[in-house]
Parts: C-alpha cells; structure tokens; sequence
C-alpha cells in the first residue's frame, strides 16, 4: 500500500501546461522504466493477438502427452498433447484482462469515494471510511476465497473480485492526497468564488491527483496479476482448457523433476511480467513524487 503520499507538482502543474508533462519525460529518461514499459508492452500485444501469432490452437490435441521440443512444437507439448508454445503465449490473457479491467473499476471508485471523503468530511467521512476499515480488517486471501466461492470462477467474476478487494486501498491514498490537495491556495480561492463542491472536487483537485492515481493503478494491477496467478494455482482461479500462467505451473508440479521447462516457463513469463510491471511504476513513483509505493 502507498504509505506516504507527496505532491511536488501540484503548484508547478497550477502554473502552467507544460509542468504537466514534466513527471512523464522523466521517467522515460531512466532506463529501467523503459525496459519496464518494454516488457508491459510486449506482454499486452502478446496478450492481444496471441490467436492470431500462435503457431497451433491453444486447446487443440496434436499428439501425444510430453514430447519434447521439435521443429513442429517448439516448447513440445504438455500432458494431453496440446503445444505448449501457444498455450504459453495466451497464458497472460485472463490475468492482464482481469487486472485490468478489476484494477480500472477500484480505482474509479476508490478515487471518487477518497475525493468525496477527503473534501466533504463529517459524518460522510465516516461512514466512508468505517465500511473501508471493516473490509481492510478481513485477511486478504480469505476475503479473496469467500468472494470467489460467491460469484464464481468466470472472467467477470473475478473482475469483481478484484475491484471489491483493491478499492480500499485506493480510497486511503485518494483520502489521503485529497486532504493535501484541500489545504491549498488555489482550492480556497474557488471556494471563495463560491464554487460548487462538485466543481472544486472535478475542476481543482481531481486533475491534481492523475499522476497518483495512475501510478496507483500500476502498483494495484502488478499485485492483481500475481494474485489472479496464485489463485490458479491453489485451483480458485481460471480452470481448463483457459490457458493460464498459474495453472501451468500447478499442473507442470507433477513433472517437474522429469520435465522442468513446463514449470520454469510460466514461471518466467509471470515473472518478467511482473518484474516489467514494477520497474515501470517505480519509474512513475519517482517521477510523480509518490514515496512509499508498494503493492497493497
């Protein structure tokens, strides 16, 4: 979870245009940001046109049970004969789409519930916060279980899962940056114009907090597709024929002594997936001034 939140660019970005886009090329002069937004990139055209690039159909069985790599199945094929290439480069779908479209919808909601608790305060405030607490109280990976026995195993399923699990999160940061943001001049001047709520929250201090909220979405979506993996492979996720990184490693754990690479390359591509995920948002982290940053 984010610990501290810091807004450097906040005065800068009232000033003028381009401090806006000051954060961003900073970051893209590091290089293992680049090399993080390379690997996030090549893991999301994988992703999207693994259908059309793989070799072989992802569920279709060609031969036998464990062949080894040949010039016709590159990666050989897993225990039911189906090639493991293809079903490797499809292994990140379910987990990139559910985190993404999960990670989206809490922090949408976290972000609108943090702006109204932040600004409004009061009893509004409180009650925000309470059912907040009274969710971040439950034991993660039981009130994971609990939801995924309740709505399912689909793909829409665990969207809402994720979204229900990593709101409260985002609301403590939104809260959080939210009340920094409200102490400052040019908010109190709008509310001495006499602007409306709505529009100081929508107008003043929403813009202000972009650049947390996306590197917010970045941290969030790095734990959400560990999560999603892990659940497939305790056998609360995504189960066959769905192609998934965390499943492959669970099924490949019965031949791992005779037959390693059907653990050891899932295991990579998750890996550099997520190694991608975090070396892009701590390149962001550093460049929005948002310390502290850690996946809740």
């Amino acid at each position: 979870m984010v610990a501290d939140v810091a807004l450097p660019e906040v005065a800068a970005a009232r000033a003028g245009g381009p401090a806006r886009n000051r954060p961003l090329a900073r970051a893209l002069r590091a290089p293992l940001t680049v090399l993080g937004l390379a690997l996030v990139a090549a893991h999301l055209v994988l992703a999207l046109f693994a259908p059309i690039i793989a070799p072989h159909s992802i569920s279709a069985i060609l031969t036998t049970g464990l062949t080894p790599p040949s010039p016709e199945h590159w990666l050989g094929t897993d225990q039911i004969g189906r090639d493991y290439l293809s079903r490797l480069m499809a292994g990140g779908r379910v987990a990139l789409l559910v985190a993404l479209s999960g990670v989206s919808v809490a922090v949408a909601v976290g972000a609108v519930l943090g702006l109204v608790a932040g600004y409004v305060g009061g009893w509004l405030d409180d009650a925000i916060m309470r059912l907040n607490d009274a969710l971040m109280s439950v034991p993660e990976l039981l009130l994971i279980a609990i939801l995924v026995l309740t709505f399912g195993k689909e793909i829409w399923s665990l969207s809402i899962v994720v979204a229900i699990v990593y709101t409260p999160g985002v609301v403590r940061v939104a809260r959080a940056a939210t009340i920094t943001v409200s102490a400052l001049d040019f908010v109190r001047a709008a509310e001495l114009r006499g602007e409306s709520t709505a529009f100081v929250l929508l107008r003043e201090i929403a813009p202000n907090l972009l650049g947390i909220l996306a590197v917010e979405f970045a941290i969030r979506c790095s734990s959400a597709v560990l999560k999603i993996s892990a659940l497939s492979f305790l056998g609360l996720g995504i189960s066959q024929p769905t192609p998934d990184w965390g499943l492959m490693v669970q099924e490949a754990m019965s031949v791992v002594f005779t037959d390693p690479w059907f653990l050891l390359l899932p295991a990579l591509a998750l890996s550099s997936l997520i190694i991608g995920i975090n070396f892009a948002v701590d390149g962001l982290a550093r460049a929005y001034g948002v310390t502290g940053a850690g996946a809740a």
